[in-house]
């Protein structure tokens, strides 16, 4: 064999070896690469559930055995966190149920004494003021405890079949003198046919009259208010609509935040206490569904009432 012939065969050798060496290596990436893909679906997957499983990874790979082990352990602490937050939450709920229940009663007894005072002295404007403060208190103080019972757990609420054709035009109608005086277009459209939904009539009674009055108040610049009732997927659709100055897009989510009020609320005509829409959005939750907002600033604003529908 010639000299070429031996450096030909040599360089031949040299070139399969560092073949072979390339492929194991891309085979070995491939396979560390598909597993830290797995662990990050995993991972994924855990945080957008919010659950408490862990990421497992078969591997003999010591780095992602202890990569594994590093997010397992963060996962655990975070589960911790959450847990303690939750029985904090829980205890402040307790407290500021707790604590708006002990200020009703001295309240109660001190808007008792305002009407002995006041009697024959009607005419005392002094008096009349004092009285309509302590009332806006315990209005204030009334939503602060309801909302309190609800967020934890204390509210009765019985779930029922419930005709919310009926209901709506209930609802609309206790407002009806109302947007009269107030030169309000009226826009109502609600079915014939009948629609029923799981829920509890007192709790969609109470949203519905937050949500009518919310409109007339805050829309008044609009003078139009609307009532439509459709079905859709399972869920039966009310909303409330108005055409008044209406809330923008940075503040949609805070309308349904406790104390949030917007700037119309500093003036006392159409002054709210930003806790009807916490109040109405918890119990619209609790009976399985759940209030939506969608608001174009001096065109429409829509409140809508989402509640699971009865089938039968």
């Amino acid at each position: 064999m010639s000299d070429r012939s031996i450096i030909f065969f040599l360089v031949c050798m040299i070139i399969l070896l560092l073949a072979v060496v390339f492929y194991q290596q891309f085979i070995f990436n491939k396979g560390i690469q598909t597993k830290l893909k797995r662990i990050s679906e995993k991972l994924r997957d855990i945080l957008e559930k919010d659950n408490d499983e862990k990421v497992m990874v078969f591997t003999d790979n010591k780095i992602l055995m202890d990569l594994s082990g590093q997010i397992n352990r963060m996962l655990l602490d975070r589960q911790k966190i959450k847990a303690d937050y939750r029985k904090q939450e829980n205890v402040s709920k307790k407290m500021l149920a707790n604590i708006s229940h002990d200020i009703k009663t001295p309240l109660t007894v001190i808007l008792g004494y305002l009407e002995i005072m006041r009697m024959g002295n009607e005419e005392d404007e002094t008096l009349q003021k004092v009285e309509a403060k302590a009332k806006q208190v315990m209005e204030l103080i009334n939503q602060f405890f309801t909302l309190a019972k609800l967020e934890a757990g204390d509210v009765n609420i019985e779930i029922t079949k419930i005709n919310i054709n009926e209901l709506c035009r209930e609802r609309i109608l206790d407002f009806y003198q109302l947007l009269l005086q107030k030169e309000f277009t009226v826009d109502i459209s609600i079915p014939e046919q009948d629609f029923f939904v799981q829920g509890d009539k007192e709790s969609i009674d109470r949203i519905l009259n937050n949500l009518l009055s919310n409109a007339i108040r805050y829309g008044s610049d609009g003078n139009y208010i609307g009532l439509f009732l459709w079905e859709e997927k399972g869920f039966i659709y009310i909303d409330i609509v108005d055409k008044g100055k209406g809330i923008e897009k940075e503040f949609a989510a805070s309308v349904f935040e406790r104390l949030y009020t917007m700037d119309d609320s500093r003036n006392r005509q159409i002054q709210g206490n930003g806790l009807g829409l916490t109040i109405a959005r918890n119990l619209a939750r609790q009976m399985g569904g759940d209030i939506l907002l969608e608001s174009e600033p001096h065109i429409k604003t829509v409140f809508t009432v989402k509640l699971k529908k009865i089938l039968y």
